[in-house]
């Protein structure tokens, strides 16, 4: 079945959405800004305690930014580019955390001359490396989780460390004139198993109680990450479920001796806000008795939808068009053959879907524009519109 425009936006916004689609040439991506205000208002109340540090890699336009910033959102930095921009709008190095346990040291440097404090890390190498270009600074390690198999878009293996070595680096951090600051963690983007928080929180508890206890080293800080899902087509529950339940976690593990409490929303910030509008170029069968129909659109996994890699997330599709349905793959427009969006999960399209026709992608607000890439095979990156 094609997606519902009630189950995902109120008819008035999606009419808005539409009206604006309709002046414009595909493909492109448009972002209703009232939305992410919303959605961050949204965070705030269902975690009053904590702080928000937006991730900028979700969608880095300057318009979100602003946003945000007026808000009073900090910001979660992965490199020197994202860091020009957020700085140019305005934004106070007090507000911003260098996330990244990939860096340069030189672009260790870089945030730290323009006023950056606040350092993630991982390993021994970055540690040192952040003792000699940032020195004094606040970091925070970021271990390992294991909640990644019910997330559908995981972070797992590349970043964070063992517990062991989360301890090593805080008491290498003092010894170095670093301040051992927190402890990080990521239970996978679009996280729909809420008891991966409660696993998490119960290693962080653990790290927290041997330092103080063994080291004389009192943590301050819990950066939970993101991993709160947008409205894609597998179910999730909603935001104040999952604030009610981590907030409980939080409880039963600290008490009322609760540190600072950091989040590092990204999909669940932008994502619902954006429908990414495509037309259909070409529509075939491999057969002539093939029992699905190959529709091929001008947007594809270089273009903005990388995160249908092996058909990770699914977003629901929307068209105007009625009547009997039949299963379809659907594919992108490049000359490469790894551009298959959906093949083995079967989309169900209107048989008089014709080539001309617009598709609609609803919850592409986040991780579209900035995967996109720059020319593959001459297609321009996607262009995005705010309104």
């Amino acid at each position: 079945m094609t997606a519902k425009i009630e189950d995902y936006y109120a008819p008035e916004t999606f009419a808005k959405i539409k009206a604006f689609a309709d002046q414009h040439e595909t493909p492109f991506l448009v972002v209703d800004t009232s939305i992410i205000a919303g959605a961050y208002d949204e965070l705030v109340g269902a975690f009053p305690r904590a702080k928000v540090y937006y991730a900028v890699k979700a969608n880095p336009a300057v318009e979100v930014i602003n946003l945000l910033k007026d808000k009073g959102a900090n910001f979660d930095i992965a490199s020197i580019y994202e860091l020009d921009r957020v700085l140019s709008c305005g934004v106070s190095p007090e507000r911003i955390s260098y996330g990244n346990t990939i860096k340069k040291a030189k672009d260790i440097r870089y945030f730290y001359e323009r006023g950056v404090r606040l350092f993630a890390t991982d390993s021994e190498a970055d540690l040192r490396n952040i003792a000699k270009a940032a020195p004094g600074s606040k970091v925070y390690a970021r271990v390992l989780t294991e909640g990644t198999h019910t997330a559908d878009w995981p972070l797992s293996r590349k970043f964070g460390c063992s517990n062991d070595m989360a301890l090593d680096l805080m008491i290498l951090a003092r010894d170095l004139g670093l301040e051992p600051y927190g402890i990080s963690f990521h239970v996978g983007s679009q996280q729909r198993d809420i008891g991966a928080w409660d696993a998490a929180l119960a290693k962080v508890k653990s790290i927290f109680d041997r330092l103080k206890d063994e080291d004389g080293i009192t943590l301050k800080m819990i950066n939970m990450g993101g991993g709160f899902p947008g409205n894609y087509i597998m179910r999730t529950n909603e935001l104040r479920t999952y604030a009610t339940e981590i907030q409980r976690f939080l409880e039963e593990d600290f008490g009322d001796d609760l540190p600072e409490i950091i989040l590092e929303p990204g999909r669940s910030m932008v994502a619902n806000a954006g429908v990414l509008v495509s037309e259909v170029v070409l529509i075939s069968r491999k057969a002539k008795h093939s029992l699905h129909r190959w529709v091929y659109i001008d947007v594809g996994k270089f273009s903005g939808l990388i995160e249908t890699m092996d058909e990770a997330l699914k977003y629901p599709i929307y068209t105007d068009k009625k009547g009997e349905l039949e299963e379809v793959v659907i594919a992108g427009p490049t000359c490469d053959s790894a551009d298959i969006l959906y093949e083995d999960y079967k989309y169900a399209l209107p048989l008089n879907l014709a080539i001309g026709d617009r598709l609609y992608w609803f919850t592409t607000g986040a991780y579209t524009t900035s995967y996109s890439a720059v020319e593959f095979n001459g297609f321009p990156p996607l262009m995005a519109y705010y309104i």
